[in-house]
């Protein structure tokens, strides 16, 4: 007897319990990072001004080079959800290993860079004559634990494409505790000062890299899969990752952009700026939980060889994303009188940035939209497209934003421009999945 095709309403419940399952614990591994940035502040906080203002630079440079590889963690889930689909867990592991193996290779590559430019890039940043010497020994310090940091990111890709979002929140919640534990150790009880913190960040960012390889060589031993580096897989991660790589330097491109025009704009606006930015960066986490959700839940159907299943679950998270981007816009409007106090007391600060956290708070509808179809062409190895994209929106949005300070415009008109940014963005998006040509079945795209 011939099963009775799911319902919608039953193919919707499917979905969503996907979806919860798998976003929920992403979330909070994706603050992971932040989260040891803070800890970093506010212990270095304390030794004085100097101090935290050298952490700042390093800390900025650590950051955009973990984000500009975040494509290890991208196209490795892709890659691994699309033969776990196909039924193929050695192939899966395996191709989880190259990316790994590619992370490493990445990670030395930028460390034996970082060492010696170190003094270089923190002059280029600006770095005070006090702060200076803080920020190098922080950086020089900490890029030692770049190839663990990377490594992190293709091992967090594997168990992503594997379908476990709960065991990198784990290791993050653990390397989170590790952190906090060291660096208050190592900078007031051995009194190492701000190489203390740097240190302590080393040591928790090999200890989560060690527990995710850990995890990952036991499901290569258990299903027969080789940990040897193979330089084809290698080869192959790169180049599914070249795409992706500059989309997010475009992406990171919009960003510096956008804070050079609001420095522009004078002190009060540029702080105001640093606010909305860290709140807009917040809010991104949380739709990002859902797409890093459709990139292994895309890549697994496409794998399976199921189109519909893939149509399907891509309708059901965009109304994820439209429902989580409103509830979160709602939440920015109702709270804006709270959160800028907690930011700074200056009421000027205040005034210029209430605005423009309105336009966030109107636009996150429309983030929603672009996280969620972002992620889906991911996790459908559309990474070619998804570059090209990305480059036209950075032309569109760069002459408007710089016609910002020409005009008289302030910070809303920056944030409307911003807006703008991510309209295009999801009209380029929209308009691929809408074509059907992201759609490519079968274990390798």
């Amino acid at each position: 007897m011939t099963q009775a095709p799911p319902t919608p309403k039953a193919a919707r419940r499917a979905h969503d319990r996907e979806i919860i399952a798998l976003a929920v614990p992403a979330f909070g591994a994706l603050v992971a990072e932040p989260l040891f940035v803070m800890v970093d502040s506010a212990i270095v906080g304390h030794l004085g001004t100097a101090q935290l203002a050298g952490l700042a630079v390093a800390s900025s440079l650590l950051l955009t080079a973990v984000a500009i590889f975040v494509f290890l963690a991208y196209a490795t889930t892709a890659a691994v959800a699309r033969r776990v689909g196909a039924g193929d867990l050695p192939s899966a592991i395996r191709q989880g290993m190259d990316g790994i193996w590619l992370a490493i290779l990445l990670g030395v590559a930028t460390l034996a860079v970082v060492l010696p430019t170190a003094p270089a890039i923190v002059d280029l940043l600006g770095a005070s004559d006090t702060a200076a010497p803080y920020a190098i020994t922080y950086l020089r310090i900490s890029a030692i634990g770049i190839p663990a940091m990377l490594i992190v990111l293709a091992a967090t890709g594997v168990l992503r494409g594997l379908q476990d979002t709960k065991t990198p929140l784990y290791v993050a919640i653990a390397g989170f505790a590790a952190n906090a534990a060291l660096n208050a150790g190592l900078v007031y009880g051995a009194d190492l000062g701000i190489a203390g913190s740097a240190w302590g960040t080393v040591l928790a960012q090999y200890g989560m890299a060690a527990a995710y390889l850990v995890v990952v060589v036991r499901g290569a031993r258990r299903h027969g899969a080789s940990l040897k580096p193979d330089a084809a897989g290698i080869r192959a991660c790169a180049q599914a990752g070249a795409p992706l790589l500059i989309r997010t330097l475009s992406l990171r491109a919009i960003l510096m952009i956008a804070t050079a025009v609001a420095a522009r704009l004078g002190d009060v606006e540029i702080a105001a700026h640093q606010i909305i930015l860290s709140l807009w960066s917040l809010l991104a986490f949380a739709l990002d939980a859902i797409a890093i959700a459709g990139q292994a839940i895309i890549g697994r159907y496409l794998g399976a060889g199921d189109e519909e299943g893939a149509r399907g679950a891509c309708r059901r998270m965009v109304q994820w994303g439209i429902a989580s981007g409103i509830v979160l816009g709602l939440l920015v409007v109702a709270t804006s009188p709270l959160i800028l106090p907690l930011f700074t007391g200056d009421t000027t600060v205040h005034d210029a940035a209430l605005p423009a956290l309105i336009v966030v708070a109107v636009s996150q509808p429309i983030c929603g939209i672009v996280f969620i179809l972002d992620g889906v062409l991911m996790g459908a190895g559309d990474g070619p497209y998804l570059a090209w994209a990305m480059l036209a929106t950075l032309a569109v949005f760069t002459p408007v934003a710089l016609l910002v300070p020409v005009f008289g415009g302030g910070l809303t008109a920056l944030w409307l421009a911003m807006t703008l940014m991510m309209a295009v963005r999801m009209l380029t998006l929209w308009t691929r999945t809408r074509s059907g040509r992201w759609i490519v079945t079968g274990a390798t795209r």
